[in-house]
C-alpha cells in the first residue's frame, strides 16, 4: 500500500478541481428584448470569468414585471426602462439598493430596404408607405419613445392608421425585416454593425436623443435571487470593464 504522503497531494488537487464546479450556480434573468445581442455575449463572458451561468429570457419589460408580480421565477431583471425596477421595489419584490442604470438606449427609424429611410426621417412626413411598426408603448419603453417622437413631429394622428404594434421590440424588428411593415422604430443595437458603429443593413435614421425622453435601462436584483450567488455576481459583472465594452459596442451610451 502506498504511504499517505502520496495520496494527500492527489486529494488536494481533486478538491481544487472540484471546488469551482460545486460553487458555480445559474441565475434566471429576464432581459428586455432590445438587449438580446449584447446580453447573449455578456452572459458567455460572464460564465468564462466567474464559472456561474445565466439563463436568459427575452421579452417586453412590462410583461416581465407583470409576471414577477404574479410569482414569476426570475432573479434578475434587466429592463428597458427604470420604471420597471422601481415598481418591483415599491411592490417589495426587489432588493433595495440593488438597482442601477446599465445602459442608455438609442431609438432608430429603420427599413430593411436600402434608400427607404433618409437620415433625417423626412419619410414620415412625406409618406409613401402602408405600415409603420413600433413596439406596444404600454409594454415596451422603446414603443413609448417612438410615440413621443411622432407626437413631437406632429404626426401621431396622421400616421395612427398605419401603425402596427409588436408585443416587444424583437417582434417589431421582425415585422420590418420580413417586409410586413416597410419601416418602423427599433433599437440601434438590433441593426448596428458593431465593426463600424453604423447601421449595418437597409436604411435608417438614428433619432437624436433630444427627441425623446432618455431610455434609461435599469437592472435590479429580485428577492428570489438573494440566496443565489450567481444573481449578484451577474449584476456586478455588468459593471465591469469587459461588459461595459460590449454594451458600448452595440451602440448604447453609458450612464454617468
Amino acid at each position: 500500500m502506498l504511504p499517505n504522503r502520496f495520496f494527500r497531494p492527489l486529494i488536494v488537487a481533486w478538491l481544487i478541481l472540484l471546488a469551482p464546479a460545486s460553487w458555480a450556480a445559474t441565475t434566471l434573468v429576464a432581459v428586455a428584448a432590445n438587449f438580446t445581442k449584447p446580453m447573449t455575449e455578456i452572459a458567455a463572458e460572464f460564465e468564462k470569468s466567474t464559472g456561474h451561468s445565466a439563463k436568459l429570457s427575452f421579452g417586453s419589460t412590462g410583461k416581465f414585471v407583470s409576471q414577477m408580480e404574479n410569482g414569476g421565477p426570475f432573479e434578475v431583471l434587466l429592463a428597458a426602462d427604470e420604471t420597471g425596477p422601481q415598481k418591483l421595489l415599491q411592490d417589495g419584490l426587489a432588493v433595495p439598493g440593488s438597482e442601477f442604470i446599465y445602459a442608455l438606449g438609442k431609438l432608430v427609424l429603420w427599413s430593411a430596404t436600402p434608400g427607404t429611410v433618409d437620415d433625417q426621417g423626412k419619410i414620415l412626413s412625406v409618406g409613401g408607405f402602408k405600415h409603420l411598426a413600433l413596439a406596444d408603448p404600454k409594454l415596451a419603453p422603446y414603443g413609448a419613445a417612438a410615440v413621443e417622437v411622432l407626437k413631437k413631429m406632429g404626426l401621431k394622428e396622421k400616421l395612427q392608421p398605419l401603425i402596427v404594434q409588436g408585443e416587444n421590440i424583437a417582434q417589431t424588428y421582425q415585422f420590418i425585416s420580413t417586409a410586413n411593415a416597410e419601416l418602423g422604430f427599433v433599437a440601434l443595437s438590433q441593426v448596428i454593425d458593431i465593426n463600424s458603429g453604423k447601421i449595418g443593413s437597409g436604411s435608417g435614421w438614428i433619432i437624436p436623443n433630444s427627441d425623446y425622453t432618455p431610455i434609461r435601462q435599469g437592472a435590479v436584483l429580485l428577492k428570489k435571487g438573494v440566496e443565489n450567488p450567481a444573481a449578484q455576481a451577474l449584476l456586478d459583472y455588468l459593471k465591469s470593464a469587459p461588459a461595459l465594452a460590449i454594451i458600448k459596442k452595440y451602440g448604447y451610451d453609458l450612464s454617468k
